[in-house]
């Protein structure tokens, strides 16, 4: 086996770069990591129903019984609603059981995006550049979402509501706005705010402050959207991306007929964007030349874009779902119909429940997994969790969680997904009890790894859901953005971690800390290299590595001795067991 010798980094040392190579052969991380993350299977997974205990009323945090699981199962709940385990998030899942932690979880709302700049950026009526006096990170703190992702790797490596970051973060991949776009921290900031307040809130308002956000009206061209020439952008990507899709669909998700039917027409998206016509930026804007379109507000991201008469179509309209406009209506009566009309269409609850599991749980759902989400999405009801109202993220997300696909002890072959950048980042660094203020998952390894948050590069987000896994008859999402490039980059991100000490806090940011791991709590294990490389593995993967794979990381770790490695060996044993085990294939899946 080769072992290659790496610039030192962080004062590591070159020999330490060598020595965490020590018997690597069998962990390439190739191409091929899409047959062992699908199997190469058929389509479809586990049948049968959901498993929980029925309460009576709905669970609003800790009214549940414990039911205790296993560890395994625990592991795979806190991938799936987390943003990866912790030795004591397994052990207070697997005491409580699913239903209670989920049900403890909806109950959390930690999380909040609070920095950056403000307003002022949207209200500057000065000679000038805004940002001329302000210093050299003006553009990052007023206009960028760089202040964003120091929040967003934050929360989600050390705030406790876990589940609802984790259904914020599919939602904006669903109803997705983009820094490449938007400029304006603090209406990403908004905007992003509203997703964590509706993860376990009503689809429909989601959509609702989706459609009145006038960040999303800046980048779907829907803010100051004028009867006469209405711009269909805004009114396409709401019925194609975020609302029904373009093919009509059983209950189960499955094509309706085994062909695709097209949905709409582009008659129907015209329909909808005079319906949409009307909404311009809330007031509180101001720039040195006044607001343009005449009657209208200037751009201002802070709050709700707000109905300008003068703008809005007012002719009868034809909707989908048999819904329908009378002639004289006004700009909101209209968005509440284009609402009804959506969340009313058959296909909304199995083409938004298909979404959630697959960035929740799995790429692949059997229809019958879709169907169970399907129907919690429409009766508003699942085992207690909901209020009744057809879209309840929480009869949503429960049924999508608590269900046999999810559960079973046993997960078939099409079963699990590729874990994407963003939960590799937050995953290792909370597993091996890191820190950090999000400054190097940015523009660093966020690029490196092709997911840079809040800059997907469209609207149709890093990656599209049906994305073909190669050599099978699958999808991965994720494998969108992976390669032979992003692959290696995966080992790498774990290497910066565990051997070149990751990134030191930096002045130029905020209440810094740095990117670290903290790997002191494993050194008493570090003795006995079984016990160690076990424990690392219980803690990813939730079951012990496979017997080969288990034998030769064994031995690497135990190849560290204070003969041939001095008195730090025990530190090399536990650095190498980490990295052994977090850049695994197998911890690359979530299954």
């Amino acid at each position: 086996m080769s072992c290659r010798t790496y610039p030192s980094k962080a004062g590591i040392p070159s020999s330490i770069g060598r020595r965490c190579r020590a018997g690597l052969g069998w962990l390439g991380l190739s191409l091929s990591l899409a047959l062992v993350a699908c199997g190469g299977g058929s389509s479809g997974g586990g049948g049968g129903g959901a498993v929980a205990p029925t309460p009576s009323t709905e669970t609003i945090g800790g009214n549940l019984p414990d039911a205790p699981t296993s560890s395994r199962d625990a592991v795979r709940l806190a991938d799936q609603a987390s943003f990866g385990p912790t030795e004591s998030l397994v052990a207070s899942i697997q005491a409580q059981g699913a239903a209670k932690w989920i049900s403890g979880q909806m109950a959390l709302s930690n999380s909040r995006y609070s920095r950056g700049g403000d307003g002022a950026v949207h209200q500057y009526t000065g000679s000038g550049e805004f940002c001329n006096g302000r210093g050299d990170q003006c553009w990052r703190d007023w206009s960028s979402s760089t202040p964003l992702v120091w929040d967003f790797y934050r929360n989600a490596v050390g705030q406790p509501d876990q589940l609802r970051q984790r259904v914020a973060l599919a939602l904006q991949q669903i109803v997705v706005v983009s820094n490449l776009e938007v400029d304006g921290t603090y209406g990403l900031r908004n905007y992003h705010n509203a997703l964590l307040d509706q993860a376990f809130g009503n689809y429909r308002e989601v959509l609702r402050k989706v459609a009145l956000s006038p960040v999303m009206g800046d980048y779907l061209n829907n803010a100051n959207n004028d009867k006469s020439a209405p711009n269909e952008n805004f009114a396409r990507e709401l019925l194609q991306l975020f609302a029904i899709g373009t093919c009509e669909l059983n209950g189960d998700g499955t094509l309706k007929g085994g062909d695709c039917v097209a949905t709409y027409d582009n008659a129907k998206v015209r329909e909808y964007a005079y319906a949409l016509t009307g909404w311009t930026y809330p007031a509180g804007g101001a720039t040195p030349w006044g607001c343009w379109p005449t009657g209208t507000n200037c751009r201002y991201y802070g709050g709700d874009m707000v109905a300008v008469a003068a703008f809005h179509d007012t002719q009868a309209r034809s909707l989908l779902s048999g819904v329908s406009l009378a002639s004289g209506h006004t700009a909101p009566a209209a968005l509440d119909k284009v609402l009804d009309s959506v969340m009313a269409h058959p296909n909304a609850a199995p083409f938004v429940g298909r979404q959630l599991i697959q960035h929740l749980v799995s790429s692949n759902p059997s229809p019958a997994y879709v169907q169970r989400v399907a129907n919690a999405f429409t009766s508003g009801r699942f085992q207690g969790f909901g209020t009744g109202e057809r879209g309840d993220m929480k009869a949503t997300v429960a049924a999508i969680l608590l269900d046999a696909e999810a559960r079973s002890t046993a997960p078939t072959a099409s079963a699990g997904r590729l874990r994407e950048p963003i939960q590799l980042f937050a995953g290792v660094l909370r597993a091996l009890n890191g820190r950090t203020d999000g400054d190097a998952l940015g523009w660093w390894w966020g690029e490196n790894l092709r997911q840079h948050v809040f800059r997907p590069p469209s609207v149709f987000n890093f990656y599209p859901p049906n994305y073909p896994v190669a050599g099978t008859a699958l999808v991965g999402p994720a494998f969108g953005i992976h390669n032979a490039n992003t692959a290696l980059q995966r080992i790498n991100y774990v290497n910066y971690l565990v051997f070149w000490n990751g990134s030191a806090p930096s002045s130029n940011v905020p209440a810094a800390l740095g990117t670290r791991v903290d790997l002191s709590a494993f050194l008493p294990d570090a003795g006995d290299p079984a016990k160690l490389t076990d424990r690392f593995a219980m803690l990813a993967l939730g079951e012990p590595l496979p017997a080969k794979t288990r034998t030769q990381v064994v031995n690497a770790v135990a190849a560290f001795t204070q003969q041939n490695s001095g008195n730090d060996y025990l530190k090399y044993r536990v650095q190498q067991a980490a990295y052994l085990v977090f850049a695994s294939p197998q911890y690359q899946l979530i299954r």
